[in-house]
């Protein structure tokens, strides 16, 4: 499976706008959210290839937003990175367990973004 459509999840403007920014260069088109409500919805009507999802956010957090999202069929093989300043151990084994496929720590480098773009093309 190639990437070409990437939802992008952050409540944070500057992060929103930082990993859009790196996808969109990369050659993928960009759609974002900016809560995990918000996200639900969008997976459903956009039907992206990939989510880069922040786990801190008002309404719905990104860690329920990805059991809502591994748990329905329509978007249950879409694989979702957390991208979060949370960074303990345990964090990252709760996120898996939602049904994160990888974890990257804020701050993050275009390269740990573009690696995650390669590792589900």
């Amino acid at each position: 499976m190639s990437i070409n459509k990437v939802l992008v999840v952050d409540d944070s403007p500057s992060e929103l706008s930082s990993i859009k920014q790196i996808i969109s260069d990369a050659g993928c088109m960009v759609i974002s959210a900016s809560n995990g409500k918000e996200a639900l919805d969008k997976a459903k009507s956009e039907h992206p290839d990939m989510i880069f999802m922040d786990i801190i956010m008002p309404e719905m957090d990104g860690y329920e937003a990805t059991r809502h999202l591994s748990n329905d069929k329509d978007t249950r093989n879409i694989p979702i990175v957390f991208v979060s300043s949370k960074s303990q151990k345990a964090d990252k084994l709760w996120g898996q367990m939602q049904g994160g496929k990888a974890y990257i720590t804020k701050p993050y480098s275009s390269d740990q973004i573009i690696d995650q773009l390669k590792a589900f093309s």
